[in-house]
C-alpha cells in the first residue's frame, strides 16, 4: 500500500511559480515511477510529467515541456513539481500518482495509487 500526499498548491500570479510536493508512505515508493496529472472541472485528469524509478528519466505533457520539472528524493520518498513561468492555464487541481514500473508512464490506468490532489490557481 502507498499513501500519497500533496502539498504546496496555492494562488500565483500569471509568469510566477510553485513547487508541489508529494510525501509517500510506504517501501514500495522505490520501486513506482511517479507521475502528475492535473484536472479542471468537466474535463478529464491529464497527464503532466512522469519520472522513472532510479530518476534517471522524465517524460512530460507537451504543454507544459520547458516550464516545469519533476524530481524525486528517494531519501525523504518525496517527489517534487515545480512550476515556471504559469499560465492562467494551468490552473487545475494536481494530483500525485505511483505506478508500478520502472520507467515513466504517460498513462493514467497504469496508475494505481493517488493522492488527494492540490489546487494550483494562476491569475491573469
Amino acid at each position: 500500500q502507498v499513501q500519497l500526499v500533496e502539498s504546496g498548491g496555492g494562488l500565483v500570479q500569471d509568469g510566477g511559480s510553485l513547487r508541489l510536493s508529494c510525501a509517500a508512505s510506504g517501501r514500495t515508493f522505490s520501486n513506482h515511477a511517479m507521475g502528475w496529472f492535473r484536472q479542471v472541472p468537466g474535463k478529464e485528469r491529464e497527464f503532466v510529467a512522469s519520472i522513472s524509478v532510479s530518476g534517471g528519466n522524465t517524460a512530460y505533457a507537451d504543454s507544459v515541456k520547458g516550464r516545469f520539472t519533476i524530481s524525486r528524493d528517494s531519501k525523504k520518498n518525496t517527489v517534487y513539481l515545480l512550476l515556471n513561468s504559469l499560465k492562467p492555464e494551468d490552473t487545475a487541481v494536481y494530483y500525485c500518482a505511483a505506478a508500478p514500473r520502472r520507467m515513466p508512464v504517460i498513462y493514467l490506468s497504469e496508475y494505481g495509487y493517488w493522492g488527494q490532489g492540490t489546487q494550483v490557481t494562476v491569475s491573469s
